[in-house]
């Protein structure tokens, strides 16, 4: 049996822990930094006999880095949802939350349920997503602008100021567009991905790199698998006075949901594997919403089925 790592990971620093198989633990402390992480895999080479199993949450980027340089020096990772680990801590009645409590309950957690093993994502996947994410945070940052520009009387230095941010701010869109679309043109398979997508109407190419980055980087067995991750597959509620009422669940990424909303509205007008169900549904009623959501959840299922495919969409084949 292999020891196990829990890490609670943070900004500057992470936490460890070390439960060895004789049930002994080891606490380390590391700056979240390539020298830290480097301190890690010697200390792990001195306390360690052999590959670890090694929990940590899943928190965005700060843990990436971390999880990458231990997969590649043979130890085994797995990302746990935080949610699971909050519930076990209460589970488990912890009264305390302190880094080296929490590295504590992830190293018992993964010791006990052995939570499967995490890979990296190839680099070039890995490039484009950071390349999406980018822009999509230059467009915030253009919309936040913008509506300052709108938020009543401003001072002509405060104005002067917005507008110079704006054009920045759209000369950096459209470079890492750009860039976007070169790294797209230098991978044939991602190329292939993205023209695949766009094939299909309502899916343009900012949306087929974010599908790309974001959703269809993982082996999923089946498109409600995939629609299940987006968070777009419907969730019944059956408790007070909404019972029956039929839901989004909004359990995945909120990310994948607001780069489709747009896109699955152009469907419903121009897609005709959508307009259909969009009629239909609005005929029984169906609030806006819920028939905007019902084609985000078609528009993820046929682009698994031309990915998996590997033809071009046809409406023929993509029934409502």
């Amino acid at each position: 049996m292999n020891a196990v790592l829990g890490i609670d990971i943070g900004k500057a620093k992470f936490h460890v822990t070390l439960r060895c198989p004789d049930g002994t633990c080891r606490r380390k402390a590391c700056a979240n930094s390539a020298t830290g992480i480097a301190d890690l895999g010697a200390w792990l080479q001195r306390h360690a006999a052999g590959p670890v199993h090694a929990g940590m949450e899943a928190t965005g980027t700060y843990g990436e880095a971390l999880a990458t340089a231990l997969h590649e020096a043979g130890h085994r990772v797995s990302m746990l949802n935080p949610a699971i680990i909050a519930h076990y801590a209460k589970s488990r009645l912890a009264r305390a939350k302190t880094d080296r409590v929490d590295g504590d309950l992830i190293a018992e957690y993964t010791a006990k349920e052995r939570p499967p093993a995490w890979t990296p994502l190839p680099r070039d996947v890995r490039e484009l997503q950071a390349l999406v994410r980018r822009l999509d945070a230059l467009i915030g940052m253009q919309t936040d602008e913008r509506n300052r520009a709108q938020a009543g009387e401003l001072t002509a230095p405060v104005r002067a100021s917005i507008d110079a941010v704006l054009v920045h701010l759209a000369d950096q869109i459209r470079q890492v567009r750009q860039q976007i679309a070169d790294h797209m043109d230098q991978h044939p398979d991602l190329r292939a991905q993205r023209d695949l997508l766009v094939s299909i109407p309502g899916i343009g190419e900012a949306t087929a790199a974010l599908l790309i980055a974001e959703l269809f980087h993982k082996a999923f067995a089946s498109a409600r698998q995939a629609a299940a991750f987006a968070g777009v597959v419907p969730r019944v509620q059956e408790s007070g006075d909404h019972k029956g009422r039929r839901v989004m669940s909004k359990l995945g990424s909120g990310r994948l949901r607001k780069a489709l909303y747009f896109p699955a509205i152009a469907a419903l007008r121009f897609n005709p594997s959508l307009q259909p169900l969009g009629h239909r549904l609005r005929d029984a009623g169906k609030p806006p919403m819920l028939v905007i959501g019902a084609a985000m959840r078609k528009l993820i299922h046929i682009a698994f089925g031309v990915l998996k495919s590997g033809r071009a969409y046809d409406a023929t084949l993509a029934k409502a």
